[in-house]
């Protein structure tokens, strides 16, 4: 039987193999079902793509340009499933994905009912990344390199996943419970956060795609979450309803990104 085209939204965008291949020669973007959520599909980099056998060049290349855009990391897949599991949280509500990287939890997001979804992220190839997965998985998503000029426009929830990695991050993050109503984040490299208003309200443990093999720590995903309600005129934090809320231990300083490439490039 002749070989038939795949259908048009899940041809893979010349612009992105491009992009991946001048840090990976011979990588490859394939369409990649999600194991939490198989609901959806991203364009990943190809699960046979050649670990430990890099040019030294693509070494380099891959350490100080990652492409972050074309793995879909263990939190994305973990807070993507929570928000498919509690759509109340975003149906009929507009919502900002902060560091959307591919946008697993953009789509999630939309695919859960909001009436808008904004991507943010400072890598352009990643905003081009979350167009095109977003229309692949039929969804309509908004995209800005600006956190600053789209947190302004009545943001009601903000979703983040792997962003405690970056101490700069703690600033941001402290601010968004005065941007939006309710805030949910999710990370594998700080365990139990002790930042006020923020409360543990799950756990989820997820594989990154394609997998890295990386150790155990980067599979277990912590949530954390508040929300902001009005009472006699006041606002006051707490979690997020329909979660119940654990106890916090002592902080845990999160891990530098990067490191997670380790496990490609260490022999």
């Amino acid at each position: 039987m002749p070989a038939t085209d795949p259908p048009f939204c899940e041809r893979v965008p010349v612009e992105l193999t491009e992009r991946l291949r001048r840090v990976l020669k011979n990588g490859k973007i394939t369409v990649t079902p999600l194991p939490l959520t198989p609901e959806i599909r991203l364009y990943l980099l190809g699960a046979d793509y050649p670990q430990h056998d890099l040019a030294r060049e693509e070494v380099r290349a891959l350490m100080n340009e990652p492409p972050f855009w074309s793995f879909c990391w263990s939190s994305g897949q973990v807070l993507a499933h929570w928000i498919l599991e509690h759509k109340e949280l975003a149906e009929g509500r507009s919502v900002l994905d902060f560091g959307t990287g591919s946008g697993i939890v953009a789509v999630a997001a939309a695919r859960a009912g909001a009436k808008k979804v904004l991507a943010c992220d400072i890598d352009p190839v990643s905003l081009q990344a979350v167009k095109a997965n977003a229309q692949l998985n039929q969804v309509e998503i908004e995209v800005s390199e600006d956190f600053e000029g789209a947190s302004r426009g009545g943001v009601e929830v903000i979703l983040a996943a792997d962003v405690l990695y970056d101490e700069e991050n703690f600033l941001l993050v402290k601010r968004f419970p005065d941007l939006a109503s309710e805030v949910v984040l999710a990370d594998s490299r700080v365990r139990e956060l002790i930042l006020d208003p923020y409360r543990k309200i799950g756990h989820g443990v997820a594989v990154t795609c394609p997998d890295l093999h990386e150790p155990e720590e980067y599979r277990q995903v912590s949530i954390y979450g508040t929300s902001r309600m009005k009472t006699d005129g006041l606002a006051k934090s707490n979690v997020h309803p329909s979660i119940p809320w654990s106890p916090l231990a002592p902080p845990q300083a999160g891990k530098p990104q990067g490191e997670r490439f380790k496990s490609i490039v260490s022999v």
